[in-house]
């Protein structure tokens, strides 16, 4: 089926697209977006992609399903509009770079930066329903995440993939060759589990320092 997604990605996925389960979850999606309020916009379901071809992926980070208030969601894990109050999960992961890195802490959790730097901000599910988190998992997002890590992995070695907490790590299962790649994992930022291993794990650096001896330029955090 037809995909409005970045043309890169579109030849990569291209089978999934094709795959039954795909099509029933654009059903569904539609008919969630034409009688309820959805998050991201429409046009912002395919966001991470569109700013990030799979040719220019340094880094991936994986999170769970967009944020489920009005406002929040912009198609970018973790990321916020400028001006949308810092969730505390983004704050923490801020608080860690500039532990590790010494960088400045932001006053924006926009992190278009980060994605237009080659660092795919991907949610394991890409749609939710206002005020109802994980609304949309179970439906077939989770198929096709899994496949975008699959056929990455496959066609791309020398990435980093950023695993924070248990969705993310089973996730990362599906890595093709972890051997050729950089894959860290420790809790997740959430207030929750903060401290439990996120706190002084120092991904931001390690990250780095990789992609310099893979010959990448580093990520401005």
């Amino acid at each position: 089926m037809e995909v409005k997604i970045n043309e890169a990605w579109k030849s990569l996925l291209q089978e999934e697209f094709d795959k039954p389960y795909f099509e029933d979850l654009t059903s569904f999606v539609r008919q969630e977006y034409a009688t309820k309020r959805i998050f991201p916009a429409g046009k912002n379901i395919f966001r991470a992609f569109d700013m990030c071809p799979p040719d220019k992926v340094k880094v991936v980070i994986i999170g769970q399903d967009p944020y489920h208030e009005e406002g929040q969601a912009n198609g970018l894990c973790f990321s916020v509009a400028d001006g949308v109050k810092i969730p505390p999960s983004l704050v923490n992961i801020f608080k860690e770079i500039a532990e590790d890195t010494g960088a400045i802490i932001p006053t924006t959790g926009n992190l278009d930066r980060w994605a237009e730097q080659g660092v795919l901000l991907l949610n394991s599910v890409l749609t939710v329903e206002a005020h109802k988190a994980a609304s949309h998992a179970g439906r077939g997002w989770e198929q096709f995440t899994d496949a975008v890590v699959r056929i990455l992995s496959s066609h791309h070695n020398g990435i980093v993939y950023l695993l924070w907490g248990s969705y993310a790590q089973r996730k990362g299962l599906t890595i093709v060759h972890p051997e050729q790649n950089l894959i860290l994992k420790s809790a997740h930022p959430s207030p929750l589990s903060v401290y439990r291993g996120f706190i002084g794990c120092r991904h931001f650096s390690q990250a780095n320092n990789y992609l310099t001896t893979q010959g990448k330029e580093p990520i401005v955090w």
